[in-house]
This record gives C-alpha cells, sequence and structure tokens, in this order.
C-alpha cells in the first residue's frame, strides 16, 4: 500500500523524495527550484542493465530540470511502461548547490525458474511445452501469463474443447532469488462435438446443400468417417465464406452471413445456426470482349462458354477465363502461345433486377519467347537426362501446357520428389524473353527389394536389386562408384528367388530409356533362369559311382527378352508402342504338376506387340489421369506353317503331348484400362482418389485339333503368388479369396476383373509415402470366352494400406472379405489378410 502511494505521489509531481542539503537546509516542495543533472545512479538491478534502466528514464547528466516537475513523474511513467520492473523509485541522493544527483530504484519483475501443467496427460504436456515457448530466466509479468493463458485455450479449441480454460499460479522458488515457479493448471472439459448445423432465412438452397458446402464444420453422423465435427472458430470463419461461394455459383450474387451463434445441446454437444440473407438470383445478360486483337471476340465467346440467360456464377467465370492450365480456358489460349503478360478483367454491369452485363477488357501483352533453361536441385541425374524430359526449349514461344507436361514427365521419372517440384519464370518485359528454372529434389529411387509368398505349399522369398538411375557408361569408371555408378537414367534389375532346394530363380534385366540419346526410343533386354524340383538331389552316390537320382523331379525354365518401346506423336504424345520379342525353354523331368506330359522340352518364341496409353501424373499415389493397354503375344503358327514336327498330314492325335508341344503356340490377348479421379482438392495434397480399374484376357489358339498351350493360361485369386513367374502361368489377384481357388486347375484361358479402390493418403513425404485404402472387386475365368457371364463374378471388398519406401519399394496390407460362395473350397475363410512386399497385385 505504502509503495502504491509513493507511485501516485510520483505520477502527481511529487514522486522525488526528501534529501538534505549540503548547507543543511531541508527542500521545501512548496517552492520548486531548477537543478541540473550532476550523476544518475541505478539500484535494486539484478538481470537488467543499469545504463538500459537510465536510457527508458529519458534522464540524461547535464539535463536541467525542475524539482517537483514533470520530467520526474514522465521518467518513472517511462519505466513503468516497460512492464519489467514491479516497482520503481526516484530519489534525491545529494544536493550540491544547483546540482542534484539521482538514485533511481527499481524492482525487478521475478524470472521463470521452471513451470509444469497440471490437468493434461503427458504427452500432452509436451505438445503444451512446443506451443508456450517459456524460457528459463525470461521475465514473468502479466502479458506472459495472459499470452501463455491464450495459447493453452486456443490449442484445446483446436482440438474441439471449446470450454478449455487455464489458470496460471505464481509460486515463490526458494531456491533461486527472485525468481517463481509456474503452475499452469489447464482446464480441458468435455470435447464438444457439433451435433446439428442449421440455416435461418435460406429458401433457394436446402440445409443438406448448404452444409455440404461447409469442409471442415460437419455435423456429427456414423457416416461421417472423415470428419472430426470439431467446432474450430478459424474454420467456420471458412467455411461460411464457402456457403457464400455456394450461393454465388448458383446466381446469388449478393448473399450474405448475417451472423452465427452456436447453442450447447449438452455439455459436449452444440447446435451451429447461420443466419443467411440470399438477395435476388442474376443472370448474365450481354458479354463483350474488349483489347483482343490476337483472337475474335466469337472465338472467346465460345471458349468462355457463358450464354445470354445463364445463371450467373462468378467461380465458373474466373474457371474459364483462369483456368488449371488444361486448354480449356481464355488465360491458356493466350499463354500457350507466349502472351505471358495476358490479362482479362471483367467488369460487371447491373441491368434491371437481375441481369448483369459483362465488359472483359482483354489486356494481351506481347509474346514471350524462352531464353533460358537451366536446372536446380538435381545432385545425381545428370542435366541431359532432365533436359529430354523438357518440353520448352530455347528460342520457342513460351507455352504453359509444356511447362505443365514437363512437370508431369519430370514427376514420371521417379528420381524426385514430386510435391516439391516447381517452376521459376524470370520475365525479361525489355527483351520480351523468359527464363525458365525447373526446381527438383533429389529422392533415393534404388531399392533393396525383399518380398515373401506362400506358393506350391511354401514359403517363397525374393530379393532383388533395383538401381533406377544408373549409369552404364561408367561402369568402369571408379570415381563414379558412390556407391554406384548412377544418374544416366537406365535400369538394372538384379533378382533372386527362392524357398530352398525345391525352387530357385535368377533374373537380370536391362532397359535404356532414350537408345541413342535424342529420341525417346526404350531398349530393353532380360536374362533369366527358373529351377524347380521335388527337392531330390540331382545324383546319387553308388558304389559304383554317382548315379542320376530316379526319383528327381523337376522344371527347369531359361528365357530372354527383347524389347524397343517408342513414344508416340499419334493420336497424342500419351502413347506408347513397345514390340518385345521372348524366348523360353521349358525342360521337364519327370514333372507330372500342371501340364500334360512329364518328360520332354518345350520351346516358346514369340513376339509381343502393345499399345498404351499412360497420362497418369505421379507413379505411387496418382491422383489424376489414366492408364489403357492393349497387347498381343502370338507365336508363329507353327502347326499352319507344315514346320517340323508339325508335318500336313500329321495325325496329331498319335503324337505325345511331349512332341505336340515340342514349339508351343498361342496368341494371347489382353485390355486393361485405369483411371484416376481426384474427388476432394486439399491444398496439402492430401486429396480423396477414385481408382477404376478394368481389364480381359483371351489365350487363344491356332489349330483347334493341336489344342492350346499348356503355358500362359490364367489362374485367379489372392494375392501372395502374384509377381512370381513359377512355369509359365499368368496370375491375377483377387483379394478375399484363396490363392488360385477361381481357376481351374490347369488353368483357364478366359479372364476378367474389375475393382475400384478409394485412396486416401496419410504420408506425401518421399521418405515413407503412405495411403489408405478401401476397395471393391469382381472377377472370374473361364475355360471358354462364350461362357462369360458379367453375373456370375467372384466379389469381394476390404480395406488396405499402402507404404513405399524408397530402398524397398511397395508393400501392401489388405484385409478382404469374399463375397460368395465357392462350390471347389466350401471350407474357404469368409475374410483374410493379405501381404505383400515388393510386388504388386497381379492387376489385370
Amino acid at each position: 500500500m505504502l509503495r502504491a502511494l509513493i507511485a501516485l505521489l510520483a505520477l502527481t509531481g511529487t514522486g522525488l523524495l526528501l534529501a538534505q542539503e549540503k548547507d543543511g537546509r531541508v527542500m521545501d516542495y512548496a517552492y520548486p527550484r531548477e537543478y541540473e543533472i550532476g550523476g544518475i545512479a541505478v539500484s535494486g538491478t539484478e538481470y537488467m542493465d543499469a545504463n538500459a534502466v537510465k536510457l527508458f528514464s529519458g534522464l540524461q547528466v547535464g539535463d536541467k530540470i525542475t524539482v517537483p516537475g514533470d520530467r520526474i513523474s514522465k521518467a518513472i511513467r517511462n519505466l513503468w511502461d516497460q512492464k519489467l520492473f514491479a516497482d520503481v523509485r526516484i530519489e534525491a541522493a545529494e544536493i550540491r548547490g544547483k546540482t542534484i544527483f539521482l538514485n533511481i530504484i527499481v524492482q525487478e519483475r521475478p524470472r521463470l525458474s521452471r513451470f509444469k501443467f497440471e490437468g493434461v496427460s503427458k504427452s500432452e504436456a509436451d505438445k503444451l511445452r512446443e506451443e508456450v515457448r517459456l524460457v528459463r530466466g525470461q521475465q514473468v509479468n502479466q502479458a506472459l501469463l495472459t499470452n501463455t493463458r491464450h495459447i493453452i485455450r486456443r490449442y484445446f479449441v483446436d482440438k474441439g474443447h471449446l470450454n478449455a480454460d487455464a489458470e496460471v499460479v505464481q509460486k515463490a522458488d526458494t531456491l533461486l532469488d527472485n525468481s517463481v515457479l509456474l503452475i499452469i493448471q489447464v482446464k480441458k472439459g468435455p470435447r464438444v462435438r457439433i451435433q446439428d448445423v442449421v440455416f435461418h432465412g435460406n429458401e433457394a438452397l436446402s440445409d443438406a446443400t448448404l452444409r455440404k458446402a461447409m469442409r471442415k464444420t460437419k455435423r456429427k453422423r456414423w457416416y461421417n468417417v472423415f470428419g472430426s465435427s470439431k467446432y474450430i472458430p478459424k474454420e467456420v470463419r471458412t467455411d461460411l465464406a464457402a456457403v457464400v461461394d455456394k450461393y454465388n455459383e448458383e446466381g446469388y450474387r449478393n448473399a450474405l452471413v448475417l451472423g452465427d451463434t452456436f447453442v450447447h445441446v449438452s455439455k459436449d454437444k452444440i447446435k451451429v445456426e447461420v443466419t443467411v440473407e440470399e438477395g435476388e438470383r442474376f443472370y448474365y445478360r450481354n458479354i463483350d470482349f474488349r483489347g483482343n486483337t490476337k483472337y475474335s471476340s466469337d472465338t472467346l465467346q465460345k471458349v468462355l462458354g457463358i450464354r445470354r440467360g445463364d445463371v450467373y456464377n462468378r467461380k465458373l467465370l474466373e474457371s474459364r477465363l483462369y483456368g488449371a492450365g488444361q486448354g480449356i480456358d481464355v488465360s491458356s489460349m493466350y499463354m500457350d502461345r507466349g502472351y505471358l503478360g495476358f490479362y482479362a478483367q471483367p467488369e460487371e454491369l447491373l441491368v434491371g433486377k437481375d441481369s448483369i452485363d459483362l465488359d472483359i477488357l482483354v489486356r494481351e501483352g506481347r509474346q514471350y519467347r524462352v531464353r533460358n533453361v537451366t536446372i536446380r536441385g538435381n545432385t545425381k541425374t545428370f542435366d541431359h537426362v532432365i533436359r529430354r524430359e523438357i518440353r520448352t526449349r530455347p528460342g520457342d514461344l513460351f507455352d504453359r501446357s509444356d511447362v505443365i507436361r514437363t512437370q508431369r514427365e519430370l514427376s514420371n521419372l521417379g528420381y524426385f520428389d514430386p510435391e516439391k517440384l516447381g517452376v521459376n519464370p524470370a520475365q525479361d518485359d525489355r527483351t520480351g524473353e523468359v527464363d525458365l528454372e525447373y526446381v527438383v529434389e533429389e529422392r533415393p529411387s534404388d531399392r533393396l527389394e525383399l518380398s515373401g509368398g506362400w506358393g506350391a505349399g511354401r514359403l517363397v522369398v525374393s530379393l532383388g536389386l533395383s538401381f533406377t538411375n544408373f549409369s552404364m557408361r561408367n561402369l568402369f569408371n571408379s570415381k563414379a562408384w558412390t556407391p554406384l555408378p548412377a544418374g544416366d537414367g537406365q535400369t538394372l534389375n538384379l533378382r533372386v528367388q527362392t524357398n530352398g532346394r525345391f525352387f530357385q530363380s535368377y533374373s537380370m534385366s536391362f532397359v535404356e530409356p532414350w537408345l541413342g540419346g535424342r529420341k525417346p526410343n526404350a531398349l530393353s533386354f532380360s536374362l533369366y533362369h527358373s529351377v524347380q524340383t521335388n527337392g531330390e538331389p540331382k545324383t546319387l552316390n553308388t558304389s559304383e559311382g554317382p548315379i542320376a537320382n530316379p526319383l528327381r523331379q523337376s522344371l527347369l525354365i531359361t528365357g530372354a527378352t527383347l524389347g524397343l518401346g517408342r513414344r508416340l506423336q499419334w493420336p497424342d504424345d500419351y502413347f506408347i508402342l513397345r514390340q518385345t520379342l521372348s524366348y523360353q525353354l521349358y525342360n521337364l523331368k519327370n514333372w507330372n504338376s500342371l501340364f500334360s506330359f512329364s518328360n520332354g522340352t518345350s520351346n516358346v518364341l514369340s513376339y509381343q506387340l502393345q499399345f498404351s496409353r499412360n497420362s497418369v501424373d505421379q507413379p505411387f499415389f496418382a491422383r489424376t489421369g489414366s492408364e489403357v493397354s492393349l497387347s498381343v503375344k502370338l507365336t508363329p503358327p507353327w502347326s499352319l506353317m507344315g514346320i517340323e514336327p508339325f508335318d500336313p498330314g500329321e495325325d496329331y492325335d498319335t503324337m505325345t503331348d511331349a512332341e505336340r508341344y515340342r514349339w508351343s503356340e498361342f496368341h494371347k490377348w489382353k485390355f486393361t484400362t485405369t483411371w484416376y479421379n481426384r474427388v476432394t482438392r486439399s491444398k496439402t495434397g492430401h486429396d480423396l482418389v477414385l481408382m477404376l480399374r478394368a481389364g480381359v484376357g483371351l489365350l487363344g489358339e491356332y489349330n483347334a485339333r493341336l489344342g492350346r498351350s499348356p503355358f500362359e493360361r490364367f489362374y485367379l485369386g489372392g494375392a501372395a503368388l502374384t509377381g512370381f513367374q513359377l512355369d509359365g502361368r499368368e496370375i491375377v489377384g483377387l483379394r478375399g479369396y484363396d490363392d488360385l481357388s477361381l481357376s481351374s486347375n490347369t488353368g483357364d484361358f478366359f479372364i476378367a476383373k474389375y475393382t475400384a479402390e478409394l485412396r486416401f493418403p496419410i504420408s506425401l513425404n518421399p521418405s515413407a509415402t503412405i495411403y489408405t485404402l478401401g476397395f471393391f472387386s469382381a472377377g472370374n475365368s473361364w475355360q471358354e470366352i462364350d461362357r462369360f457371364d458379367p453375373l456370375r463374378l467372384y466379389k469381394s471388398a476390404g480395406l488396405g494400406l499402402r507404404l513405399f519406401l524408397p530402398m524397398f519399394g511397395p508393400m501392401g496390407l489388405d484385409y478382404g472379405w469374399r463375397l460368395d460362395d465357392v462350390p471347389t473350397s466350401p471350407n474357404m475363410a469368409r475374410g483374410q489378410f493379405h501381404f505383400t512386399i515388393g510386388i504388386d497385385l497381379g492387376e489385370l
């Protein structure tokens, strides 16, 4: 109380305490006198610099002051305004004639020694420490206490605890002078959910339509899987703006949100009430373009696609003027032809009660040409690998579509983080040229693939090394081994598969995507060899020496492929034509599994032609685009050509199967299509994506008398065996069913499968990309195409998780529920897990 009285006296001009002059007279405050400050001392500071206190006061040695007077009062106010002190006094320490010596006495506010939270869990306390950012030794004042309480309350309000609060209690720390311990008592309160969102004043649009426009403010409903139903004021404000946007899209140009509030339904539920004013619905009347010389007004009008009498829609207008660079908006027409400074300003003129005239002022500017194209961020991939994918060349007119296509091609290389790709245009208005800088960020692309699957009653494991950015030309350059020669965009795959003595497989493949370096002609070749046995050794040791083991059963497959792929320019440059020549040699010894003969050899020489189109935006988690493929795999029609052993007069019925299939012949057709559609659009890229896939396959013969090939047949069901080439069969997965359970024991000749997946990303980090999915699949296989029945499909549904690690490739975990019974497998489980590592799910 006494200190407060002293401070009050200071502020009224009498804050300078009494001091005795040297001649023994006492200063009389009834008669103001002028003094010169001869010195200033500071007392009471421990952490604060004394010179800073003098500076804050505004008093300096040599200043003339009147006592009593305003200068002393102002000095005290200045020090209080710093909010650094708990007490401030100024004393006249000594007076010598007309010279006065002052002593500024302050008491610093306490310092923070430590703090703790009460009322929250340890994990919540750790997160709150990061939010409040209290530092030991900092000054504790009212601003700090208020800010701490505000931060904690905001943190829990954003978590749905609408009534959260905190109280900060100070306790003196007996271990440190002038220090306090802060005890932060958090009162979270219950998590508050939105029970309902109702609108008042809406007649044209229903509550359901307006609620749908609100992306974050959702009611708590059982079907609201992805919505949290929390009331977050910032998100509510954003959603209210979305409500107005929705009205604008429907022609209600002057719609307003008059207010919003919430009322408590219970202690943990609220009802949000929004009052709107719709106004009149507007329509477009006349639309005129001004300033356009490159394109006629009629041409621009056709691209704009808005006609007289259409409902006013500001969002549609802006998208038709400034779209997403997909070639269907006015901006794209100009910017694809070098008009980098293009700008269109629509001016609205209200006519009558409900009509709007549009006057669109077009500023075309000049055409810009590309001057320099630079690349930044590539630390491993050579510039020439990136430049051959770049569509914008120096000297060309600037083309925004080419820039967007370039980013897509760089993403599909797989060497860079697709979320970090960017382009920085720098235009020179003086010369009419633009410099383009493509920004990339390398990510690990080489993979050590460890795969696992259950096949033939045994566990099959696979170890593969995949070098996707290999450099063959630097193979013998020791300086380029870091740890392997890389950077030329070539692919080298080495793989070993085994389950011990029963199965071993070895393969090697190499791909050069730009043969010769000038055109995107991909050359590929591969070699492989596999051995399957019943586990018996090759030879037996006898007294007469080693002899062949008569109990040994084996199937050896040796093969090679040579392929050439070429990017086409027609119908558009998303199309690719691939041609592959392959040869397989099957060597059977006492092998009585799957095939109609046990001993002998079979040769398969085939040519495959594949016509495909791929416009997918990125390989692993695609959001947009499609993949369509039509392929045919042909062997020569040996039996029709009369080549030995297929002499024209040969009676095939008298031939053994080993003779009949010495040179296997068939024609195999496959058609697949996959579509990706972004359901939601998020600024962070966490979009809900719908994937639709369909595929059919047919294995046919040239000569019905000869019979169909025992190889290349289709097997449907499960997931674990997909990706393993065990014995020349094609295994297609159908989750929820046992492996190979939906086809005959010897395989089928016609197959169809359909899949729908709804995908949502958990992490888009290139070091660990993760997304979840829900799926529905249906498929079946048949011996004959005329038995195909679209209503006789085996169906399944389930949930899954996909993970992509750069060093291990893709991994999958699915749980599938079969929706149909399988007559040949009455004891099959209704639901089952499918786990795959480094391989796909055999999607047809």
